[in-house]
């Protein structure tokens, strides 16, 4: 076996079951799970008879590109949405389709890492999705865990970044909106980030998946192509940003997804995915083009979870240190205790489940950023998420 699957570190949802084994919850209780950030609205009905429709396509081998009308669908969604007009956004070169977010912002690590340089290192927000962690030991690469913290608004500060490091960076990860922050990165942000790629020459792969779920529906968050075609960056070199129908249209089960930008790297990374097999069956590429052509489902889906933030928030607020996100599905509040025994006893005396805060981050620089909070995600239905912020706030009470 490769050596350094050793180095992978437990998924925060593996540390979650051992922490709660032996609990028995209160049976009087319905259980409530906020730990996890699985959508639990309806799906689109118009997509789902996309799907039945044309199962007639499962008898067919898919083609790693994809369809070309899936490339040509995601283009046109991409370049409307964040204004791609300065710089060309090709679907026959600049789009590749991929089975959801987690397995390309996995394997783009594989295909992009340069293991024969002399120590690469990745950069990654902390807290972070797991998965760029284990992408990054699985390379051999050294991650670089630049911490996200309340004093800079739970952005990116690049400025941390020792500059003796930016010489071994060859890939940095962005989340924006971030998980578990829901912070968004701003275009200066961007732009200070483009700059330090085109000196240092590294791959930016920008995680975008939560960029539909926003509150203010005039406003909605910059993206990291959108602030490459402003800046006139050729190609969108050294650009790439990946996309999914899981958060957007509540279609998690689908596992369909984009990823696009460096039009050079995207050629390479092809070539590496039709060695890795992931294409999308043909009936998931044909609802995901209904999908992508849609908007009136997706500020639907807005609109519900504004109800839930307004609600839970309200619920919440005198009770607990908590702020309304920029955008995503998840709060982010500080705890009155340590963030395992917070979760542990609120599952007990509750039955309401929260994911600990340090599960999802590790201790850099001298601090855990995740310690003593817990991460929420509001995905059930509005009185269910009302019902658990008063359990939750019924808890923090009684420690009073």
């Amino acid at each position: 076996m490769n050596p350094r699957l050793a180095g992978l570190q437990p998924y925060p949802f593996q540390k979650l079951a051992q922490l709660i084994d032996g609990i028995t919850p209160p049976a009087a209780k319905a259980a409530i799970k906020l730990s996890i950030g699985e959508p639990q609205h309806a799906a689109p009905s118009f997509v789902l008879e996309e799907l039945r429709a044309n199962l007639s396509g499962l008898s067919q081998y898919p083609v790693t590109k994809g369809l070309p009308e899936l490339r040509g669908a995601i283009a046109r969604w991409a370049r409307k949405r964040f204004h791609l007009t300065r710089v060309e956004l090709d679907p026959e070169r600049h789009v590749l389709p991929v089975a959801g977010t987690r397995e390309a912002l996995f394997s783009i690590a594989q295909a992009a890492i340069d293991a024969s340089s002399r120590d690469p290192v990745v950069i990654m927000p902390n807290p972070f999705y797991q998965i760029y962690e284990g992408a990054c030991l699985l390379t051999g690469a050294q991650p670089f865990f630049l911490n996200t913290l309340p004093e800079n608004n739970y952005r990116m500060d690049f400025a941390r970044v020792p500059a003796a490091l930016w010489p071994r960076v060859q890939l940095v990860y962005v989340c924006s909106p971030g998980n578990p922050t829901g912070a968004v990165l701003g275009h200066d942000d961007y732009a200070k980030l483009l700059e330090l790629a085109e000196r240092h020459d590294f791959l930016i792969a920008s995680d975008e998946c939560y960029s539909e779920l926003y509150f203010d529906e005039a406003r909605p968050p910059v993206g990291l192509l959108q602030v490459a075609s402003d800046l006139g960056v050729r190609d969108y070199r050294r650009c790439l940003v990946f996309h999914s129908l899981s958060k957007r249209s509540n279609l998690p089960g689908l596992r369909s997804g984009f990823v696009a930008g460096d039009g050079e790297v995207l050629g390479r990374y092809l070539e590496y995915r039709t060695y890795q097999g992931c294409a999308l069956p043909p009936p998931t590429q044909i609802a995901s083009i209904r999908a992508w052509g849609d908007e009136a489902h997706v500020q639907d889906n807005r609109r519900q979870y504004r109800e839930k933030f307004d609600a839970v928030l309200g619920m919440l607020g005198p009770a607990l240190r908590v702020e309304r996100p920029d955008a995503s599905f998840y709060l982010w509040p500080q705890t009155p205790q340590d963030d395992e025994t917070f979760t542990r006893e609120l599952y007990a005396r509750e039955n309401v489940l929260v994911l600990p805060g340090s599960y999802l981050s590790r201790h850099a620089h001298g601090v855990n950023p995740g310690a003593g909070r817990v991460r929420m995600a509001l995905v059930a239905p509005l009185a269910e998420c009302q019902e658990g912020a008063r359990r939750i706030r019924n808890y923090v009470e009684s420690l009073a």
